[in-house]
């Protein structure tokens, strides 16, 4: 009433675009850097206040992978704990720090996509802000999905690779170079388990549409498998099927994703009034 007495309009909602300046939002993401960096510290501390636990669990596909084998195939394994070589005066302690750092990242994965979803959110229109949750759970959970695949597999890819060594070879590995093929393989899985993440938002921005995917199926196919093959950091067939299978069957469940989110966009649109 006091604007209408006034012969005043009423001002438009003030949103956080339109409060925050260029320095504000450089102050949020400086903050938001901070509060990631900490989760990852103090998950790196955690981790390295357990290393000697963490490292054994590492090793256990390997040590798993031993006992299944007759003795002598692994020269490292007596049979009670696996033997790793050190053949370097710091490689022990780089090797914690890298395991630390590892395991902190993993630790705090929640909290860095939290504080990106805080960040972004404010750049988002109302009906985007509906997907953003689900996108970064499926994001997680995926990549979570992919590490622990990841680790399930390793034992039966380290029998391939020691078995075509030869007879005569006993293999046995350095700390480092088996705790840094754990956390590639990890972070290889991790990543190819995104795909589908990926081709469900083009769909919902409309650079694809899920008949394009259905329609491309074998091209699909073979980008799948040279893509999993560039990926794996062990180059062994079954680490190479272990990741292309599921990130194939991902695939046809992103086009079918996309095929709902269509059909509900058009009976919006069907049932929507006119004028």
């Amino acid at each position: 009433m006091n604007l209408l007495r006034r012969g005043g309009t009423p001002k438009p909602e003030r949103t956080p675009e339109a409060v925050m300046t260029l320095t504000e939002h450089l102050a949020e993401l400086r903050t938001r850097i901070i509060r990631c960096a900490l989760a990852v510290i103090l998950g790196a501390i955690l981790i390295m206040a357990l290393y000697n636990q963490v490292l054994r669990f590492l090793a256990r596909p390997y040590k798993e992978m031993c006992e299944r084998r007759e003795p002598g195939f692994c020269a490292g394994f007596d049979g009670g704990d696996v033997t790793f070589l050190n053949l370097d005066p710091v490689a022990g302690l780089s090797t914690r720090i890298s395991i630390a750092t590892f395991g902190g990242i993993m630790f705090a994965i929640p909290v860095i996509m939290w504080q990106i979803w805080k960040f972004v959110v404010p750049a988002l229109k109302s009906n985007e802000k509906k997907y953003a949750v689900p996108f970064m759970t499926s994001s997680i959970s995926l990549f979570l999905l992919g590490g622990v695949l990841a680790y399930l597999t390793l034992g039966k890819a380290l029998e391939f690779l020691i078995s075509w060594a030869g007879e005569d070879v006993q293999s046995t590995y350095t700390i480092t170079s088996y705790v840094r093929l754990v956390m590639l393989m990890v972070a290889a899985f991790g990543v190819g388990f995104q795909f589908p993440v990926l081709l469900v938002s083009f769909q919902f921005v409309g650079i694809l549409t899920p008949q394009q995917l259905l329609g491309a199926w074998r091209y699909a196919i073979v980008g799948i498998v040279v893509m999993a093959a560039v990926i794996t950091p062990s180059g062994d067939p079954i680490s190479l099927t272990a990741l292309a299978a599921p990130m194939l069957l991902l695939y046809f469940i992103a086009a079918g994703i996309g095929l709902i989110a269509q059909r509900r966009r058009a009976a919006t649109a069907e049932h929507a009034p006119v004028g």
